[in-house]
């Protein structure tokens, strides 16, 4: 496996029109065309290739949060597919450990904060609970504390609810 700072050197004259740029955290930003890292991780390279990856999807918004988990997999996917030009091994727990922090986010949005139910999203930001019929609102939450807050139902008036597990 090569070192991160000849596998930033390759990508780098590989992906001209991307920008790689150290970080504490790993991201893509559609907005600027660029890719985030941080060097102190021990998946470093697989992280880098799948954040190059929504890159090359052409990754930028989702509408429903499930899209997300989509664009999620077809990131790890299309960086299996890097990895063997870039002689990186990305292992299949890595992937799922990366895919469990949003299965995990999702199932924490959708959990009606009244009755536990799961509910199912009825637009970007608002969940409602087939069980109850009540509704709560969701905040973006993918790089902060998980904070739902009931708008219909029960108890309405100051019915928050927090969940501090996030996607990394």
């Amino acid at each position: 496996m090569p070192s991160m700072p000849s596998l930033l050197t390759t990508l780098k004259v590989d992906y001209p029109t991307i920008t790689f740029e150290e970080s504490d955290q790993f991201s893509w930003s559609p907005d600027h065309q660029m890719v985030t890292y941080t060097l102190s991780d021990p998946h470093a390279p697989e992280l880098l290739l799948h954040e190059l990856s929504h890159g090359l999807l052409r990754h930028h918004d989702y509408q429903r949060d499930v899209e997300l988990l989509g664009m999620e997999r077809a990131a790890w996917d299309t960086a299996c597919e890097l990895a063997g030009t870039y002689a990186i091994a990305i292992d299949d727990d890595t992937i799922e450990d990366n895919l469990d922090t949003y299965r995990e986010w999702l199932h924490a949005r959708s959990t009606c904060p009244q009755c536990t139910a799961t509910g199912y999203q009825i637009n970007q930001t608002t969940y409602e609970c087939p069980a109850c019929l009540a509704q709560w609102r969701v905040n973006e939450a993918r790089s902060c504390e998980l904070r739902r807050y009931t708008t219909k139902g029960r108890d309405t008036l100051q019915n928050r609810v927090t969940t501090k597990k996030n996607p990394a």
